[in-house]
């Protein structure tokens, strides 16, 4: 699957199913399902790549303090773009 792909599945009204976890909780993410997507991060806490979804998630919340920690407990250093990019850099990453 490519990024492109994920892209034109969001008309659809659910994922395709062979994404990964994260991959799926940014689909719904993207499809305005913030809540869904914030299950997917807090069911493996602890565990970096779910703590970097998490980061994101907060960060597009606005609650820049709680995505703060969530970055330091990724070991990820803070996105410096728009969320739009950091939403594309992400999938990308999951999808790899």
């Amino acid at each position: 699957m490519t990024f492109s792909d994920i892209k034109t599945s969001l008309t659809a009204l659910e994922p395709p199913t062979n994404l990964s976890p994260i991959a799926e909780a940014l689909w719904h993410d993207a499809k305005g399902d913030w809540e869904r997507a914030h299950n997917v991060a807090q069911s493996r806490e602890g565990i970096r790549d779910y703590d970097r979804l998490h980061a994101y998630l907060h960060r597009k919340e606005g609650d820049t303090r709680n995505a703060g920690y969530w970055y330091c407990q990724a070991k990820a250093e803070v996105f410096a773009g728009t969320l739009d990019e950091e939403w594309e850099a992400l999938v990308q990453d999951f999808l790899a």
